[in-house]
């Protein structure tokens, strides 16, 4: 080895050793005819003193740049009590340097390493292996392969076999496009890369592999946000001859270790709270609460409709939030949340201020006191409250609160990133109608079984029945799906014919699981936490991009390795793809 320490190792019991240390130059100072060079790597940072009757290794010094990479040899000496540095593991100790190697000098950066965090995004993913020598960034990934760790254990502790599934497989219907691969091989035909290892895990319980899991590659060309990403992972767990909760009962506990042990966080609620579908969207206005906060949408549609204000009187769905102490708000901030309001995509916001226990607002004339009373009951509000309404159908009323509730709670201060609100959310619908054909179609995953079976495929409005799956949100966060499947192959059939599917379609894009499950499947479910979301989560990160080594930038491009690339014409030809041009 070149070294003989990490530049993190050392301490006072060292004093009087003779080390090599090897590492970046983080900073360079002259002081009084003494060179210092703080050397870093992973484990830390050692201050190295150079001395001028070193002549060859002081001019080194006085010349490096920062960011250089060197070696040192040199004795460790103990600080004297006034010079410690507190800060650093190695505070303690010095290197007085006999002789330093140069082993790769460095071109001034395009940006300082200290302050990355106001330097534009685009410029850092373009040196990303720069952006990565800073010590946040480090230790996110650090953080990473502890948890990467902390779960394989976990799970191998509990009987689960990691399988790695293939990379090159078919299109499925998983809701997002497929990254598509050209196959040299068979003209004319394409590969996708998986969104998800859905149809193989599924396979794996057919094989009776009963607990499988898998650190999950997975691809989706989708609009990056800040919280998704083209390319991810994902923990993927299936198991069989289970049902709902024993599910909770494998992923519960580990969020919670993952939680309290590792990133040292609080959990809000144990166990996690159960929320339906249909509550989490009457009550949060979304189908992935945030529950550290109380502010619930609270529906007030027979009362309002009882006043003489036009917008309640004309409107199906009358729902507000109550802010408690909200009654501070200037004219300023509320015309602000109203502005907030309509770009959610309300025509307007009504509110109220709660003063001696009436209203206080321009619509208090249109409700008499009975009816004031009845309102302020229904919010449990008191003097010096705030309330704002929103009237209009029901699924415009909840997307506007549901997305008001995440502002107010922002302006209110109420978000605490070291709390962690996990909560199970159930019961989703199997299936949805899209709003511009009118046509049915799966809600979430089309492999999930339908609460009530067949019957219920057969008797029952398809809008009406419920689905055996399930999420598992925090802090606002979907961080997983899951279900218990659907591996009855007609009863699969019956539900994709419920979805449109014609008989040939369905055994031309699904044929081989359906007939994997004629040969005797295990009753089997699953769900699959997405990694960086997690991650995002237990560091209080806001982007994803802060958890991932080398990911791709807004437009999905590798600002690194400069892909996406153009292909040579001959390997396109190879490909039997031809390239044509846009006028």
């Amino acid at each position: 080895m070149l070294r003989s320490h990490t530049c993190g190792e050392l301490r006072g019991t060292h004093a009087g050793e003779q080390v090599r240390l090897c590492g970046f130059v983080k900073t360079r100072r002259d002081h009084g005819g003494l060179i210092f060079l703080d050397l870093r790597d992973r484990y830390g940072i050692t201050q190295t003193t150079f001395h001028p009757e070193n002549k060859d290794s002081f001019d080194i010094a006085d010349k490096v740049k920062t960011e250089s990479v060197v070696c040192i040899e040199g004795t460790v000496d103990k600080r004297p009590k006034d010079m410690v540095n507190s800060k650093l593991k190695t505070g303690e100790i010095e290197i007085g340097v006999q002789n330093i190697t140069l082993l790769s000098p460095s071109k001034t950066l395009p940006f300082e390493l200290e302050k990355a965090d106001d330097v534009d995004e685009e410029l850092r993913l373009t040196y990303r292996y720069l952006d990565l020598r800073r010590e946040k960034m480090q230790r996110n990934l650090m953080f990473r392969n502890e948890v990467l760790t902390y779960i394989r254990t976990y799970l191998s502790k509990r009987d689960f076999v990691e399988i790695e599934t293939p990379l090159l497989t078919s299109s499925s219907p998983e809701g997002a496009r497929d990254y598509l691969v050209p196959s040299r091989i068979h003209a004319g035909k394409f590969y996708a890369l998986p969104q998800a290892p859905q149809m193989y895990k599924q396979l794996l319980m057919v094989a009776g592999l009963d607990k499988y899991f898998q650190i999950a590659p997975c691809f989706r060309d989708e609009d990056t946000r800040a919280d998704r990403s083209p390319e991810f992972y994902q923990l993927d767990l299936e198991m069989s001859f289970v049902e709902q909760e024993d599910i909770f009962s494998i992923l519960e506990p580990l969020l919670i270790e993952l939680t309290e042990k590792v990133a040292k966080k609080t959990v809000m609620q144990k166990p996690f709270p159960r929320i339906t579908y249909t509550e989490a969207i009457e009550t949060y206005g979304t189908d992935k609460p945030d529950i550290r906060y109380d502010l619930k949408l609270v529906q007030v549609t027979e009362i309002g409709k009882k006043s003489s204000f036009n917008v309640f009187a004309s409107s199906s769905c009358i729902k507000g939030i109550k802010v408690e102490g909200g009654a501070k708000y200037s004219r300023k901030e509320i015309d602000e949340l109203t502005e907030a309001a309509q770009g959610f995509g309300a025509k307007g916001l009504a509110w109220i201020k709660i003063a001696a226990g009436a209203f206080e607002s321009q619509i208090a004339k249109f409700f008499d006191e009975p009816l004031q009373k009845e309102i302020i009951k229904s919010f449990e509000a008191n003097d010096g409250d705030f309330i704002c309404f929103v009237a209009d159908d029901r699924d415009v009323v909840n997307h506007v609160l549901g997305s008001l509730r995440e502002l107010l709670a922002k302006k209110e201060g109420l978000l605490d990133n070291n709390v962690l609100a996990y909560a199970w959310v159930i019961d989703f619908p199997l299936y949805e109608k899209d709003k511009e054909t009118g046509k049915i179609d799966f809600g979430h995953n089309p492999f999930s079984m339908p609460q009530g079976g067949g019957d219920a495929l057969k008797n029952d409005d398809p809008l009406s029945i419920i689905a055996k799956q399930y999420d598992i949100v925090c802090n606002g966060t979907e961080l997983s799906s899951g279900a218990i499947r659907n591996s009855d192959p007609k009863l699969l059939e019956e539900a994709f014919a419920v979805a449109g599917y014609s008989k040939a379609e369905f055994w031309n894009r699904f044929g081989h699981i359906a007939k994997a499950f004629e040969y005797g499947v295990p009753p089997h479910g699953g769900i699959a936490p997405g990694v960086e979301r997690l991650l995002m989560l237990l560091l209080g990160e806001k982007n994803i991009r802060e958890v991932m080594a080398f990911p791709k930038n807004q437009k999905a491009e590798d600002l690194v390795l400069g892909a996406p690339s153009d292909i040579d014409t001959t390997e396109l030809k190879e490909l039997h793809i031809k390239k044509i041009v846009k006028k």
